[in-house]
């Protein structure tokens, strides 16, 4: 049985429809707040206007890029996806060390107890104090895909152990897998060392990659079948370049099945309905119309959007219980 997990219950591939592939709409107060309090985004309202907007537009699913202990709230992000009519794909796993203070459990816990933890977000819930302790209460809503982060340049000796505990967690539950990269360095590394752990490159996804718009190195990493995440369309500000977006427009003809895009709109300063720009909304008007200005075709443009996030985000071995089928088509 093939199913995508979204916190509402699980569906069928061909349900997800058109999907961002790499979001953040909830970062609740926490120490990831308080180093970087740009990046608190806690409004319930917010999300659900702004996503009912790209609902409109065409869009059906949102991959929610936050893992635990960086200001998660599984109880927000429910009401969200009920109350906008998106579907939502959760998150477990890490995300880089910068967002979590010293004695963390994550810094502490064995790499099996990390492992049960991640593993038990998928297969059972998420908690609902996001491992916040020391009670924890597990929700209905199951993740949808196990996230890890690296450094700039190359993985820390804890990185390549956390890297080894995504590849269990894999394992076990079939779930696929997000990579953080930061700007876009070192995924080579982690593409060996998931290869080292029998992780098929097919069920990995390797974010920002386009933070480093080097053609030669992303068409190595597509080489051995991975699928690049892009998220930067809006931010570059020298003059007319755009880096993403020629990236695009090279890659994709190339490689139709192995390309997503997200915003990855982690600050409130780039929603509009935080008072900010360009809002969520960009990736369908303001990407979407460069790249049939640019002739890719439809076919080409629904891979991205609809595809291939569906083949990516697909389970190999799901287990059943938990919330049973999101009904909605």
């Amino acid at each position: 049985m093939s199913v995508i997990r979204t916190i509402s219950g699980d569906i069928p591939p061909e349900y997800l429809g058109c999907c961002y592939s790499h979001e953040h709409l909830i970062t609740d107060a926490s120490y990831a707040t308080q180093v970087f309090p740009d990046q608190c985004l806690n409004s319930v309202e917010n999300a659900v206007k702004e996503l009912m907007e790209i609902r409109d537009l065409g869009c059906s699913s949102v991959v929610e890029a936050t893992p635990c202990g960086t200001g998660r709230n599984i109880r927000k992000l429910l009401e969200i996806s009920k109350r906008s009519g998106i579907r939502v794909i959760a998150t477990t796993g890490l995300q880089h060390d910068r967002y979590y203070p010293p004695g963390h459990w994550s810094r502490v816990y064995e790499p099996d107890v990390l492992a049960e933890l991640f593993a038990s977000e998928i297969e059972e819930g998420i908690d609902e104090y996001d491992y916040g302790g020391p009670h924890l209460k597990r929700s209905s809503a199951r993740a949808g895909i196990m996230k890890v982060a690296s450094s700039f340049g190359r993985l820390t000796s804890r990185e390549r152990e956390l890297f080894r505990v995504a590849a269990k967690v894999h394992h076990r539950t079939g779930c696929p897998v997000m990579t953080h990269t930061e700007q876009g360095t070192a995924a080579d590394e982690q593409l060996y060392l998931f290869r080292e752990e029998g992780v098929d490159p097919g069920r990995i996804m390797m974010c920002h990659l386009d933070k480093k718009p080097d053609p030669a190195y992303h068409r190595e990493l597509l080489r051995q079948g991975v699928t690049l995440e892009y998220d930067s369309a809006f931010r570059w500000k020298t003059g007319d370049e755009n880096p993403t977006l020629e990236l695009l427009k090279e890659l994709l003809p190339e490689f139709p099945d192995q390309l997503v895009v997200g915003m990855d709109a982690g600050r409130p300063a780039y929603w509009k309905h935080y008072g900010g720009s360009p809002g969520l909304g960009y990736l369908l008007v303001g990407l979407k119309k460069k790249l049939e200005d640019a002739l890719l075709d439809a076919f080409l443009l629904e891979g991205l959007f609809v595809r291939n996030p569906s083949r990516l985000l697909t389970f190999t071995n799901p287990k059943a219980g938990g919330t049973g089928r999101d009904k909605r088509k």
